[in-house]
């Protein structure tokens, strides 16, 4: 029997003492991490530049600007007419949405008022918008963590509620279809029972996305508990949509403020979620996609007669004055805020964009975490960069 000697106990415990003072010799201050820009055929080009120390994040702060476009000032050498073709692709995947609110305010500053139909046609292609907008943030929030076969069927069915909407509007992803007094056309013929069928559609999609991915073990110790927010802090950052309704702020201007939008003639519920993580914000989006079929299938059933188009001058000059009017787009509150000096164009436009404000608490909520949940945390925010860089 073989025995260790104390003279060899020494040398062990010099031997540890010298490799911890080389360790303490070699220890840095953390390292700085670029995470983009990324590509814009992803949500669009952001940066991020984290500090971290080991695999933990100290500090990370967003860089925006690399897609700035000026809508805000292109706005100012267009008629009204033709700025719905400019906001159109400020959150590309919602398009129609984006028109909504603008033609809203003209609306009010004109002392216009759409014709029911318009109202209720205006407000189903509102939330097909919606349902093509998250639905690929359901398949591609999958994406983030690891799982490809959701995007997939995200990207199968959502060519359906784009294909209802091409067959309306004309436009795919740019449909430039809402006008001041109402809409361009009505419905074809034949797209209101195919667009029930597509509601049935969509319904399925988000069962097997509940299956596939919410159920999902991995799905689950990915998302729950991690990127928490707390409803005090959503607030005070100005979050909006499923992102604070995730945190349990039960807020949703179609219900609270529908201004010209018809979402208080039918029933239909706001979806809240108490844990505010990344988990929580995926679910709310689910939840919503199925309410929104809903409201679509409501609606079409009590479409009223009529025309889709009120009587407006030929030439729009609107009337001096200013007028804000907020939507709960698919990203959130998104409101335009236009000054009027009585001429064919706007003065002054300003766009309050859901992304800008659901981006602007990232430097709080990534302090802590690890760098593989970086992605999933901007993932669930979900925004879209042209939404940001306007």
């Amino acid at each position: 029997m073989t025995t260790v000697s104390d003279q060899q106990k020494l040398s062990y415990i010099a031997a540890q003492a010298a490799d911890a003072r080389v360790n303490l010799e070699i220890e840095s201050e953390g390292m700085t991490l670029n995470l983009g820009p990324q590509h814009p055929a992803t949500h669009g080009t952001l940066r991020i530049i984290a500090r971290i120390d080991g695999e933990q994040v100290i500090r990370a702060d967003p860089v925006m600007g690399y897609m700035h476009r000026g809508y805000e000032k292109l706005t100012e050498v267009r008629t009204y007419p033709q700025v719905t073709t400019l906001i159109n692709r400020i959150d590309w995947l919602g398009s129609f949405a984006n028109e909504v609110p603008f033609i809203l305010a003209a609306e009010k500053l004109m002392e216009v008022e759409a014709p029911p139909r318009a109202q209720w046609i205006r407000t189903i292609l509102f939330e097909m918008s919606r349902i093509a907008n998250v639905v690929l943030f359901l398949g591609d929030m999958a994406v983030q963590v690891g799982a490809i076969t959701p995007v997939f069927f995200a990207f199968r069915d959502r060519e359906h509620v784009l294909n209802q909407i091409e067959s309306v509007t004309g436009g795919r992803f740019h449909p430039n279809f809402d006008r001041i007094g109402g809409l361009k056309d009505d419905f074809p013929k034949g797209w209101i029972d195919e667009t029930r069928q597509v509601m049935k559609k969509m319904r399925r999609f988000c069962d097997e996305i509940e299956v596939l991915v919410m159920d999902n073990e991995i799905f689950q110790a990915r998302t729950r508990g991690i990127g928490v927010i707390p409803a005090d802090v959503g607030l005070s950052y100005g979050l909006s949509g499923a992102n604070i309704r995730g945190s349990g702020v039960d807020r949703d201007l179609r219900r609270d403020n529908p201004c010209g939008l018809v979402h208080d003639q039918i029933d239909w519920k706001v979806w809240t979620h108490p844990d505010g993580d990344s988990f929580s914000r995926f679910w709310v989006r689910l939840q919503e996609v199925r309410e929104s079929t809903g409201i679509v299938s409501q609606l079409l059933d009590s479409l009223p007669s009529g025309p889709v188009m009120a009587k407006v001058p030929r030439i729009i000059k609107v009337p001096a004055g200013e007028a804000y009017v907020e939507t709960e787009n698919p990203l959130g509150a998104m409101g335009y805020y236009i000054v009027s000096k009585g001429d064919l164009v706007p003065f002054r436009v300003k766009i309050r964009s859901a992304s800008f404000s659901n981006v602007s608490i990232t430097p709080w909520l990534l302090q802590g975490v690890y760098v593989p949940d970086i992605i999933t945390i901007l993932a669930s925010l979900y925004f879209i960069l042209g939404d940001i860089d306007r």
